[in-house]
């Protein structure tokens, strides 16, 4: 190749060219230069340098941020019988999140609605149902107590999934706002009908 040559090539997306490479020679700051796919690309004059460079830009990091107006929320119901709590709660919150939709933005809740049925058969392995606890505090001097999550579970079996699912959601107002879409219930019914909810494979 000789010393003043040049590789042209064209660029059919953004309708670029160049025809006259003698033009090139006499002003080569009037054009704009650049690597596409391996090749040395030039680009149009000057006048529209900056179009196509955003243009370009755009075709090869877009990036889309979700609107809350966009999101079309589903029902899913997943049944916790027999399920481990932790790995049961982790992928509850996966879908509050919306981390399993392709347009998952973290400031925006792009989550589903969640619907747990029997919350009282989930499963604690080990001898977690006696060795772990639930503290709360009162607030006055003494007032601690604390209570297995064996009699947990049994006075309360909602609040065991709801609080596992809580602790793995933002902690601010939009994980509160993803929170509110998570419905607990201890037996395998559920008033969510009319929604037509699907069932989540976990």
């Amino acid at each position: 190749m000789k010393k003043n040559s040049h590789l042209f090539c064209f660029l059919p997306q953004f309708g670029a060219s160049v025809d006259d490479p003698a033009e090139f020679r006499r002003n080569p700051r009037s054009f704009d230069r650049g690597i596409v796919r391996g090749r040395l690309t030039l680009l149009e004059p000057a006048a529209t340098r900056r179009a196509l460079k955003r243009g370009l830009r755009s075709e090869l990091m877009a990036t889309h941020s979700a609107k809350a107006s966009e999101i079309e929320r589903k029902w899913y119901v997943v049944d916790a019988a027999g399920q481990p709590l932790g790995r049961l709660a982790s992928k509850v919150a996966h879908v509050l999140r919306g981390k399993h939709r392709p347009l998952y933005t973290p400031h925006v809740d792009t989550g589903d609605f969640v619907i747990v049925t029997n919350a009282a058969q989930v499963r604690l392995t080990g001898n977690k149902l006696e060795n772990k606890f639930y503290h709360r505090h009162s607030g006055y001097p003494g007032g601690l107590t604390s209570e297995s999550y064996g009699h947990l579970l049994q006075r309360r079996p909602g609040f065991v999934i709801e609080r596992a699912v809580k602790g793995m959601l933002p902690k601010n107002s939009l994980g509160r706002q993803m929170f509110r879409k998570l419905k607990v219930y201890a037996e395998g019914t559920h008033p969510h009908v009319a929604q037509k909810p699907e069932p989540f494979p976990l």
